[in-house]
């Protein structure tokens, strides 16, 4: 069980500085986060509510990345993978929701959010690409909350 945690916070610090830096992330290091924090979720809760939470945040996904979609479509008007929302912003997306209960997968995703645009808003001006690098953000903010719910007992995480 140590080897995986300490391979997640690995994953997500790779997903991290690929994203800080170029931008890019490599697609495979998203899917073996979502198996190994899978394993653990699914390892921490009767394994019916483990697919009733996951079928239920992907339904949450879909409704969020439909809506930013559409008013894309409507309000901005550019290319939606290529400007807007990045895969690797999808697949991190995907990561969560495969990875924690759906109150927690809600609150998650949103301090995760918030925690990019706060932290985009300090950096921004020394940042050398003008575009927020979202899965970065969320994965040092992911890594945060899992060292700290590994190490104290002030976090449940999968009772939710």
């Amino acid at each position: 069980m140590f080897l995986i945690k300490v391979i997640i916070i690995g994953v997500l610090g790779v997903i991290a500085y690929q994203d800080f830096k170029d931008r890019k992330v490599y697609g495979f290091v998203f899917f073996v986060l979502i198996g190994l924090l899978g394993v653990l979720h699914f390892q921490n809760v009767n394994h019916i509510n483990f697919l009733y939470a996951v079928l239920i945040n992907l339904g949450v996904l879909i409704v969020i990345i439909g809506t930013l979609y559409v008013y894309n479509l409507i309000r901005i008007q550019r290319p939606f993978f290529e400007e807007v929302f990045g895969l690797g912003d999808l697949l991190f997306f995907l990561v969560l929701g495969v990875s924690f209960p759906t109150i927690t997968f809600i609150i998650l995703l949103v301090f995760s959010l918030l925690f990019s645009v706060v932290t985009w808003f300090v950096v921004k001006k020394r940042a050398k690409h003008n575009t927020i690098p979202l899965a970065g953000y969320m994965s040092v903010f992911l890594g945060v909350i899992c060292i700290t719910y590994w190490n104290t007992n002030m976090l449940t995480l999968y009772l939710i």
